[in-house]
């Protein structure tokens, strides 16, 4: 065991992570094109108007902005694997907990602990 976690959980939560980092990155693909600049061709964009389109592409760099960040959690939970520091509280020390981390694989907190966050910032 390793901070409260088996070695087959840790390989499993390595995998979920490595699978989780792929299709960020296939979001980020995807999200690219929708989140660029709108351009006022009806025939291109047929019915839809200027607004919607505009609304559309509002929505999808605010995923992309969060798929950004979820990437980032995703890296520092691997470099946490790669330095033996993975699946311990950045908040409290503690463990995580196999449940969380495998809804949450990237996560650095505890539910105490982010509990806690939550009320702190709102």
């Amino acid at each position: 065991m390793r901070d409260g976690l088996t070695e087959a959980q840790l390989a499993s939560l390595h995998r979920a992570l490595l699978a989780l980092r792929d299709e960020l990155a296939d979001t980020t693909r995807i999200t690219d094109e929708a989140a660029g600049t709108v351009v006022l061709d009806q025939a291109a964009v047929g019915r839809v108007s200027r607004v919607d389109a505009m609304q559309q592409q509002a929505m999808a760099q605010e995923q992309q902005r969060r798929t950004e960040l979820r990437r980032k959690q995703v890296e520092v939970a691997l470099r946490a694997i790669a330095d033996d520091e993975y699946g311990d509280c950045r908040q409290c020390g503690e463990p995580i907990g196999i449940e969380r981390l495998t809804a949450r694989p990237e996560t650095v907190v505890c539910v105490p602990c982010m509990r806690q966050l939550e009320i702190e910032h709102g």
